[in-house]
């Protein structure tokens, strides 16, 4: 997902998407070290995506 579509959102549903996104990295993590993990490029861009969400999180809250 890109920042324009998470600038979108509202609060409520920029914090439900990161915690699917926190979700969705342990369980990368998970598959990485049982050596599971297929496609390992899904971990740094899972990990880049939850860095957006917080910063547009922060903007938004600093902007009120």
């Amino acid at each position: 997902m890109n920042a324009k579509e998470m600038r979108a959102k509202d609060e409520a549903a920029l914090k439900q998407e990161l915690n699917d996104l926190l979700k969705t990295e342990f369980k990368l993590r998970i598959q990485k070290s049982t050596q599971q993990l297929q496609n390992t490029a899904s971990l740094r861009a899972t990990r880049r995506d939850i860095a957006r969400a917080r910063t547009i999180l922060t903007q938004k809250a600093t902007t009120k």
